[in-house]
C-alpha cells in the first residue's frame, strides 16, 4: 500500500513540475513577443533596449517561479515522507530457520 502513495505522490510531483515548466515555457514566448511588438513601435534606441530589459526581467522571473515550484514540491514530499508516508527506500530483513539434519538420520 505504501508504495502505492508513493507512486501518486512521485506522480503527482512530477505533474506539478512539467506543468511548472510549461507554464515558463509561455511566460518566455509571451515576453519575447512582447518584445518584438514594442520593438517594432519605439523609433528610439533608448526604447528598444528598455524593451529587452524588460523581455530578459521577465524571463528570469518565469524561470525563478518554475525553480521554486520544483523546490516546493520536493520539499512537500520530503515532508510527507517524514509524517509517516514513507518514501518506499527502506529494507526489511527476513530470517529464516531451518533444520540440519546429522549423520545418524537423528534431529
Amino acid at each position: 500500500m505504501q508504495s502505492g502513495k508513493n507512486a501518486a505522490a512521485s506522480a503527482k510531483e512530477a505533474a506539478s513540475n512539467v506543468a511548472a515548466s510549461a507554464k515558463a515555457g509561455m511566460e518566455k514566448t509571451k515576453a519575447s513577443l512582447q518584445e518584438k511588438g514594442e520593438k517594432m513601435t519605439a523609433h528610439d534606441p533608448m526604447q528598444k533596449e528598455m524593451a529587452r530589459e524588460k523581455k530578459e526581467e521577465r524571463k528570469h522571473e518565469a524561470e525563478y517561479e518554475k525553480q521554486a515550484t520544483k523546490e516546493h514540491n520536493a520539499a512537500q514530499k520530503q515532508a510527507a515522507g517524514a509524517t509517516g508516508m514513507g518514501t518506499g527506500t527502506g529494507t526489511q530483513t527476513y530470517t529464516t530457520t531451518t533444520r540440519h539434519q546429522t549423520g545418524t538420520g537423528g534431529i
